[in-house]
């Protein structure tokens, strides 16, 4: 008779307890690794021998800021480490269907043999899966409630007239704008948060915690919002009663093996980062081993610094003109914290959100400098030409600029919001303003910035105007947003980019287009006219696998190809080249549906779809919130390949001849970038000599693997020729 509690025995008569015996009993192999003085390296093997596809980590807190290496094994569970700094590391095993293996303390230039550890069970095991296996738990309403038509039709909100909407309201622009779902932290109820009858209510509560309760009751106010409670506290309930996911996520393959993850820590546990820059983006040369720089948001005022060199990491102090600036310290706390109770830990005036380095090595961040209304030089009556074609009332955030061979900060006015930014190749920096309807696209020339200090006569802006005449030019008298168009007439559209991304090949400015479904917008400076394309929804003339809904982030390829990740959970693509020439002007442009479907191709993520509903439109797990293309081989997988950011997946997944390489940052748990740029140090060395840099963006650092306490982590990638390059 079994006994009770013990392991469930297989066709071979193994227990998982027999198993975690046999691996450690396993003699390594006998073979050695050719390895440097400064490398550490080694096989790892298990139950049945060499271990392939298995993550090996070096953690170290001997240097200025704490330390990680993290490498795969090959195909024989050799691995290793290389290019170690000078201290002494914890070494251990990492990978899908093991729990951590013991830390070994291990000196540099030696070979140690690994053993990995069995999960002695599936509920172990999945403690090491990226949240998206977990959130694909989460129970979506079925089709039949959508459109919703109300109380006295089939219950759900008015409000949800499309499935597709509450898939977007779940994912990319809900909660996982801000951090990831189904990490420890988000599929368990916080104790100190206290006792609830129903999950629903726990998740209610749950949402007024904090600075961030505003964000979080708004995000639940999109949806039904007492249906999507149920459905939250519905799935952390089972998650409690031991429900597992159904997918196991595959371990590394291929040139996913060859990746190597340096990591460090930076700024400070009680403030968040929304992402970094490392160089100029026309010159990836530039800035060779500099310093990284971050943008905190609304989390404090300070700029995160890591010297990558001497692995030393600090802050800088950003500035603002006027005593009035806002701050986030003044953002409402509906109830207590279950990390930081009643305490404000986010104050931050200058709310900087994005950082762009110039040719000279400057630091470009988007900053608030004043409260949002607009000086007299934007608004009506001003003789600035931007402001008597459209002139301009108010600005969230402006800009800033940090010299550091000065260490100075300038800070410069504009007349329009701005968000992400990004210089062309002329010197000229373009914004976007936050996808929240600011309704134009400002830019500022900083070579004449430069020459003359003239911050008001360096800067412009336009409204988004549709050449819906077709005559090639910008006409005044254009049709409002809310009249009917007019074929003698342009049209302007009420819209706002999120992304944005000057074109390399022709010098017209792209963004993406939230909102649903959504879309990518050409604004071309040389006649400032505008045009609109969506992803293509239920659209009879696109194949149902080819159909997705609400961009986010969006970059653009040299040659002019823009890609953009989706709320669906597909990665896009839209070729403007690919239109016909009376689908870009005329009246055509004005149903933007319908104006170049055949431009896009879409490609879902990697990753599970949500339980139940695999196959369908909308259905990934994976929830993308920016994307960037290396137009440079920064990398080494090619010039021009976009690569998404994988936010419930831990992971950065690059797009190679419609392959995934899948970029896989498995400690600690819970990496989620909202940026990246590619970065060559020294070209001469090969692999070593450049790579990608990222960093944790989650406003919730105490989600990370480790809890309260943790802080952000810049994250390097690099990829080798194979798993054993040194």
């Amino acid at each position: 008779m079994k006994a009770k509690g013990s392991a469930s025995v297989g066709k071979l008569g193994v227990s998982f307890a027999a198993l975690v015996t046999v691996a450690w009993m396993t003699p390594a192999v006998a073979q050695q690794v050719a390895i440097d003085n400064n490398d550490i390296g080694g096989v790892v093997t298990g139950a049945n021998g060499p271990e392939a596809g298995v993550w090996v980590i070096a953690e170290t807190r001997d240097l200025p800021t704490r330390y990680i290496k993290i490498v795969t094994t090959d195909d024989r569970g050799r691995y290793v480490i290389p290019d170690l700094p000078r201290a002494n590391y914890d070494v251990w095993v990492r990978g899908y269907g093991l729990v951590d293996s013991p830390k070994q303390k291990v000196a540099l230039g030696k070979n140690i043999d690994l053993k990995a550890v069995p999960a002695p069970s599936r509920a172990a095991a999945a403690e090491y899966y990226p949240a998206q296996y977990w959130f694909a738990m989460v129970k979506v309403p079925a089709e039949n409630l959508f459109p919703g038509t109300g109380a006295t039709g089939n219950g759900m909100s008015q409000q949800m007239s499309d499935r597709g909407m509450w898939f977007r309201n779940l994912k990319t622009d809900g909660c996982v704008s801000c951090h990831a779902l189904g990490t420890k932290a988000t599929r368990t109820i916080p104790a100190a948060l206290g006792h609830f009858n129903t999950g629903a209510e726990a998740w209610e509560r749950r949402l007024q915690s904090g600075q961030a309760s505003g964000p979080m009751m708004g995000a639940i106010g999109r949806f039904d919002t007492q249906r999507a409670l149920a459905a939250f506290g519905e799935w952390t309930d089972r998650v409690a009663k031991g429900d597992l996911p159904k997918n196991t996520p595959p371990r590394p393959q291929g040139r996913e093996r060859n990746i190597v993850v340096t990591q460090w820590d930076w700024n400070t546990p009680t403030s968040y980062l929304h992402d970094e820059i490392a160089t100029d983006r026309n010159n990836p040369r530039s800035n060779a081993n500099g310093r990284i720089y971050g943008a905190t948001e609304a989390s404090s005022d300070m700029v995160p610094w890591l010297d990558p060199v001497d692995n030393t990491a600090g802050l800088i102090k950003t500035e603002y003109r006027d005593d009035k600036t806002p701050t986030s310290k003044e953002d409402p706390i509906y109830g207590a914290s279950a990390y930081w109770g009643n305490e404000p830990i986010w104050d931050s005036h200058t709310n900087t959100h994005n950082p762009m380095m110039d040719s000279k090595g400057r630091l470009w961040l988007t900053a608030r400098i004043r409260p949002n209304a607009n000086p007299a030089f934007c608004k009506a009556g001003s003789n600035h030409p931007s402001a008597k074609v459209f002139p301009t009332n108010a600005s969230g955030r402006q800009v800033e600029m940090y010299d550091p061979q000065t260490q100075k900060i300038t800070m410069v006015d504009l007349c329009f919001a701005t968000h992400h930014l990004q210089f062309d190749k002329k010197g000229i920096l373009w914004f976007s303003s936050g996808g929240g309807g600011g309704g134009v696209v400002g830019w500022l020339d900083v070579n004449k910035f430069d020459q003359t200090k003239d911050e008001q006569a360096s800067q412009g802006w336009s409204p988004f105007v549709l050449d819906t005449n077709g005559n090639g030019k910008r006409d005044a008298g254009w049709v409002e947003p809310d009249g009917k168009v007019d074929p003698a007439k342009d049209k302007r559209i009420l819209t706002g980019l999120y992304g944005a991304s000057p074109n390399p090949a022709d010098g017209t400015v792209w963004g993406s287009i939230l909102g649903f479904p959504g879309g990518v917008l050409r604004f071309d400076p040389a006649t400032q006219l505008s045009e609109y394309y969506e992803v293509p929804w239920k659209n009879a003339k696109v194949a149902a696998n080819q159909q997705g809904f609400s961009p986010r982030g969006m970059d653009i390829t040299s040659d002019g190809v823009v890609w953009t990740v989706l709320a669906s959970g597909d990665f896009a693509s839209f070729d403007r080249r690919l239109c016909n020439a009376n689908q870009t002007k005329g009246p055509a442009i004005a149903d933007p549906q319908n104006a170049c479907p055949q431009g896009w191709k879409l490609y879902r993520m990697p990753g599970p779809d949500f339980e139940g509903e695999e196959g369908k439109p909308g259905a990934g797990a994976e929830a993308p919130y920016y994307n960037w293309v290396d137009q440079h081989n920064t990398l080494g997988l090619g010039e021009n390949v976009p690569i998404a950011t994988g936010n419930n997946g831990d992971h950065l997944a690059a797009l190679v001849n419609g392959q995934w390489v899948v970029m896989r940052v498995p400690y600690p748990l819970g990496y989620f970038a909202k940026g990246m740029d590619g970065r060559i140090d020294d070209p001469a060395t090969g692999w070593k000599g450049k790579g990608l840099w990222s960093t944790y963006s989650t406003r919730a650092v105490q989600h990370i693997e480790g809890g309260k306490g943790n802080t952000s982590k810049v994250v390097h990638f690099q990829l080798r020729p194979d798993p054993l390059a040194k």
